[in-house]
């Protein structure tokens, strides 16, 4: 029931008419580090070991010393001033590729929470892995690149979903508790790094054989991401904002140029939009290779190339300090933002662990010297449950049919499982994730790639152990004794295996499809299908099973249009990414020990076309011209007047809530959100994350059992604001028994009531009616009103 509410008029002053603007240091050639956010202690420690430095110790810090590591990045060392190489290891769904370490839900299932406490749980645990193996840098998590513009990205899943606010939100949590543990957290891909084809130069090109997206093909230049001024503060720049205001010690640049400029070597984007804008005081690294020249990218702002091996810095860099092209003050600068956050964190106190892995290989001694290169130190303690819980929580219920049919099972008697996504892979749980050693990426087509619980590539993690769903719903058969279990692990059946699934299904009382779309890193998807005869297999089932329950292992959105209706379907579950304990984790939402609370974090469209496209053109100078402007993902749909098949947002339950009592209170005035004057501060001037107003509503779990849910606000801007029809600007999830009552609250910050003005350069508040949108989804509203800016 929508409930429209009177018109509430807030108490406003007129705007300060100045024409000061808050306060900035910067050189104007490059911006200098001064350990603004609380570093100023660490900064001058910094300060003091940079003096005592020569040039070439301090380019040996900034420079990576390739493969000769046991990390996937080492800096130099000097260990006369005690600076030991810093070690730099992959995440951001576990550590890569070690042993006895967890493999967590990826940052799609996490942000499926919408549960800002378990987003920073996870960190908690992540980083506590990180530290337990010594790594020094995290190089995770996604922090908005990719942000979800390209909904077939190859690497949309490392991420947190496809709204900025959303994005931040999970960012902000995420490195809050990763950085807890000492571990320097990298928020990465700087910046408008939206797809895989054509990231690189001598490779991008589509067509090598679906889904791999990456040949060999002559290309120059990287794809170019051509972004407006407003687009990148207002989408792009959002989610690395929350990420630098929860203290980010390092920013990785990206693969792709930034209009037209690579962006590792992007004087506008590094300098003034991070380090001067954004006010970063730590250090930017290159994305692996994706440092191009020597002077360019240093006085752009790159401080660390990586991985260095002296192909760009190094030597090349100590010439062009000593020859005048490189000031020695920019190379300080360098060094400084390096060592400050490593001091802040304590890294520096003699009590952080030593690294006592090698990223190169599993094996315990070095083959030439029987030197001990792995010491297989266990880092997983009770992080399993954390795993189970955010994989639970992240689950997705996207359709139910009431009555007996459906989900929570009960009354099973004949449980059927179909589809190879539901068992193992008979070659092991890290045969699919290709950059594992012993590792390689599974084609489509295979006649058994297993379960999916993580994507491939740099964002992958060895599996200490894999519970597959068909090993979870066994152990629950055991336990029970009051179903039985049967089950045909084939998605593309010859000859009599059609007959097989035939007659399993209709002796079933409840049927199981395990479905799989998979990416990573490299590889975009060609199309929204599933994997391995997926439709065809869904179908089939469902034509012999009056009772068919969906379970999606998937990347991002899959279309669902040849089966979604079929009567017989009577549930999906989107459980996405969900780590080592997948199978457990789904069980408990099947069985209904768990009711199910997850939200999708895009949108699911009913048609490829509804999407933006990869670009995908066989040309030597990519161009990508991002002229959807603000409207991604849920955005593009409601400005165009797409209806989606499920939209953004979009989650069931068990049970069943209502909404009521919508209150605003606070005060708004129209004019510069930031206070003229006002001095600079990581993620931007403080005075624009000042509560201005209060929102919040009552939520009724009117069903019969304990459910979770994530209210949502959504703001309409005055039509002179040109922003979306809608815009993401808060959630609150809260559990209630059945009958019970609570509140919800939405704190909206000055910024999240702002545009960014291109010509005052600044986040403006513009006068008119803002409409307010609480409900349970982007398009489920419940609850609507509205205020006046003066």
């Amino acid at each position: 029931m929508l409930l429209q509410l009177s018109t509430l008029t807030l108490l406003l002053t007129s705007p300060i008419l100045s024409t000061a603007s808050p306060t900035i240091n910067a050189d104007p050639s490059f911006p200098l580090t001064t350990g603004a956010g609380g570093w100023e202690s660490a900064y001058q420690q910094a300060l003091a070991l940079v003096s005592q430095m020569s040039i070439p110790e301090k380019v040996n810090l900034t420079t990576g010393i390739g493969s000769l590591g046991r990390c996937e990045g080492n800096t130099g060392s000097i260990p006369r001033l005690g600076i030991p190489e810093l070690c730099f290891q992959d995440g951001p769904a576990g550590i890569r590729p070690t042993d006895f370490n967890s493999v967590f839900p990826a940052g799609i299932t996490a942000a499926s929470t919408w549960d800002r406490e378990l987003l920073l749980q996870r960190g908690l645990a992540l980083g506590a892995e990180w530290r337990g193996k010594g790594i020094n840098v995290a190089l995770a998590p996604v922090t908005g690149g990719p942000l979800g513009r390209n909904a077939a990205g190859g690497r949309f899943w490392e991420g947190f979903g496809a709204d900025p606010y959303l994005h931040g939100a999970a960012a902000y949590e995420t490195i809050i508790g990763w950085q807890s543990n000492g571990v320097i957290a990298t928020a990465k891909h700087w910046i408008a790094y939206e797809q895989e084809t054509w990231r690189n130069t001598n490779s991008g090109g589509p067509g090598a054989g679906y889904p791999f997206t990456l040949t060999n093909f002559n290309n120059t230049y990287t794809l170019s991401s051509n972004v407006s001024d407003r687009t990148m503060h207002e989408l792009y720049m959002w989610p690395f904002a929350e990420a630098l205001r929860a203290g980010a010690g390092a920013v990785m640049c990206s693969y792709n140029r930034i209009n037209g400029t690579q962006a590792c070597e992007d004087p506008y984007s590094l300098n003034h939009l991070l380090k001067t804008e954004l006010d970063f005081q730590g250090f930017v690294m290159s994305d692996w290779g994706a440092t191009y020249s020597t002077i360019p990218a240093v006085l752009a702002g790159e401080d660390v190339e990586m991985p260095g091996g002296d192909q760009w810095f190094g030597q090349g860099l100590i010439e062009s300090v000593n020859n005048g092209s490189v000031p020695e003050t920019r190379l300080n600068d360098m060094v400084t933002r390096l060592l400050t956050p490593w001091i802040f964190l304590g890294q520096n106190n003699g009590s952080y662990p030593e690294t006592n892995y090698n990223g190169n290989t599993l094996e315990t001694y070095n083959a030439t010297t029987g030197e001990v290169i792995n010491e297989h130190v266990n880092v997983q303690d009770d992080h399993a449950v954390i795993i189970k819980k955010v994989a639970e929580e992240g689950t997705i219920l996207l359709k139910n049919t009431d009555g007996d049919r459906g989900l929570p099972l009960t009354n099973v008697k004949k449980l059927a499982m179909f589809g190879t996504d539901a068992g193992a892979n008979p070659k092991g749980p890290n045969y699919c994730q290709q950059w594992i050693p012993g590792s390689q990426l599974c084609p489509v087509g295979a006649s058994n790639n297993g379960t999916q619980a993580v994507g491939w590539g740099s964002g992958a993690s060895l599996f200490p152990y894999l519970v597959d769903p068909l090993a979870a719903i066994n152990e629950r058969a055991s336990q029970e004794q009051t179903f039985d279990v049967e089950w045909v692990l084939e998605d593309w059946p010859v000859g009599d295996s059609w007959a097989t699934i035939n007659a399993t299904a209709h002796r079933a009382t409840h049927c199981l499809v395990f479905v799989q779309a998979r990416s990573g890193e490299d590889s975009d998807r060609q199309n929204f299908t599933l994997w391995d005869n997926g439709d065809n297999l869904i179908n089939t089932v469902a034509a012999n099973c009056p009772n068919t329950i969906v379970v999606e292992h998937v990347v991002g959105p899959v279309l669902m249009e040849e089966w979604v209706e079929n009567e017989n379907v009577t549930a999906i579950l989107n459980a996405h990414l969900p780590g080592q304990e997948s199978g457990n984790s789904l069980v408990s939402v099947l069985f209904g020990d768990v009711n199910p609370s997850g939200k999708l974090p895009y949108t699911i469209a009913k048609s490829a076309d509804d999407y933006i496209p990869i670009f995908g053109e066989y040309v030597n100078d990519p161009q990508v011209y991002f002229s959807e402007e603000l409207l991604l993902d849920y955005r593009r749909f409601d400005a165009l007047n797409i209806t989606p098949r499920y939209e953004f947002g979009f989650g069931l339950s068990y049970t069943t809530f209502s909404y009521s009592d919508l209150a605003i209170s606070g005060s708004v005035s129209s004019g510069p959100a930031a206070t003229p004057g006002e001095q600079n501060a990581p993620g931007g001037f403080p005075s624009l994350f000042s509560t201005a107003l209060n929102i919040t509503a009552t939520v009724a779990n009117t069903g019969d059992c304990t459910g979770a849910e994530v209210a949502q606000l959504y703001l309409g801007f005055p039509a002179s604001a040109n922003e979306p029809p809608r815009v993401l600007r808060g959630f609150d999830k809260i559990s209630l028994c059945a009958g019970e009552s609570g509140q919800v609250t939405f704190p909206v910050t000055k910024k999240d009531l702002s545009i960014w003005d291109v010509y005052s350069q600044g986040w403006q508040i513009v006068q008119g009616t803002y409409d307010v949108y609480v409900g349970a989804s982007s398009r489920d509203i419940k609850l609507v009103s509205n205020f006046i800016v003066a």
